[in-house]
């Protein structure tokens, strides 16, 4: 996600504590959160898909998914 995204989210959330946001500006601050839910949701599968546990006899083995 890129920064002027992320930059537009933190002003419209700054602008809903000083003033109602207009019906655009709620669905687009909607669709931006979102859009940063998944790219987060994306980024700790990545990291989680190469995690592995150590045991105490030393043996690794990867963390599963859970459904």
């Amino acid at each position: 996600m890129d920064k002027k995204k992320i930059e537009r989210i933190n002003f419209l959330a700054r602008k809903s504590k000083t003033e109602p946001l207009s019906d655009d500006e709620k669905a687009e601050q909607t669709a931006l959160r979102n859009e940063y839910r998944e790219y987060m949701r994306n980024g700790y599968m990545a990291e989680f898909s190469n995690t592995y546990i150590v045991d105490e006899n030393g043996s690794k083995r990867k963390l599963i998914k859970n459904e």
